[in-house]
This record gives structure tokens, sequence and C-alpha cells, in this order.
């Protein structure tokens, strides 16, 4: 039987100073333009939800975060058919760890809400959730972080 299986992955909205921290991910290809993400991924099997946004921002940004908030579960359909349930967060820069990037990374940048909407209207987000999560944060839609009920 072929059972439907959505994507669960963490991303998180950081800010600082005015500035929003996001990676510059690799091309799907040589002639595509880099794309634009906040540090986000995959939830590993055992992993706790947090945990694998922390892990993600170590990983994608070599920036250690205080996870403050949850932005809540948001649900996004890819125009290739897979769904993806995305935690976002919300947290605080406290220190560059500078270690190495995932293979997959460019560069890591703080930039501009007005830098960030004009990537945007270039096409150059990963997923529309990218702004989407910015502008909650912006707005302060936060729940608690114990909202997410794991073990």
């Amino acid at each position: 039987m072929n059972r439907w299986q959505p994507h669960v992955t963490v991303a998180t909205v950081v800010e600082r100073a005015g500035r929003f921290l996001l990676v510059e991910e690799a091309p799907d290809g040589p002639r595509n333009p880099s794309l634009f993400n906040q540090p986000a991924g995959h939830l590993e099997p055992g992993e706790r939800i947090r945990d694998a946004a922390l892990r993600e921002l170590r990983e994608e940004s070599a920036w250690q975060v205080g996870i403050t908030d949850y932005l809540g579960m948001y649900v996004h359909e890819a125009p290739n058919g897979l769904t993806f349930h995305s935690h976002g967060f919300f947290g605080m820069a406290l220190a560059h760890l500078g270690n190495d990037l995932d293979s997959g990374i460019l560069a890591v940048h703080w930039l501009t809400l007005d830098e960030i909407e004009e990537l945007e209207r270039q096409g150059r987000m990963r997923s529309p959730l990218v702004m989407r999560r910015i502008r909650d944060a912006m707005a302060g839609r936060f729940y608690p972080m114990d909202t997410i009920h794991e073990r």
C-alpha cells in the first residue's frame, strides 16, 4: 500500500539589529540562480523538533541561536507535488561558531527586509514560506514553545 507522508522540516527566523539571517543555497543546476532560505532542513529519525532547528542553524549558518518562540506549523505543497509540514521558530543570535557550512550552502547573509523583498521579486526565495515566516515574526505571531508536545 502506498501511503502519503508529508516531509517534516524546520526553519528559524533570526533577526539582529533590523537584519534577518538567510542562507544562500546552491542552485538545482549550473544555469539556475542561487536561492535564499532561513536555515532549515528535515527532521531526522528520533530527533526532537526544536533540536532539529538548532542543528540546522549550526550546520547551515555556523551561528548558535537561542530559540525563543514557536511560529507554528506551515503546510506547503511544492510544485513537484511534495507536501511539507514546516515547523517555524524565532530566535536570537548568540555567537558565531565559525564551523564549516553544509556543502549546499554558498554563503550566509544578514539582510534587511528591503533586500529580502527584492530577492523575492526576483524569484530567489526557496519557497513562499520564507517571507511568510518573516512577516509572521515581525507581526509578533508567536506561540509558546510548550505548544509542541514531544515525548
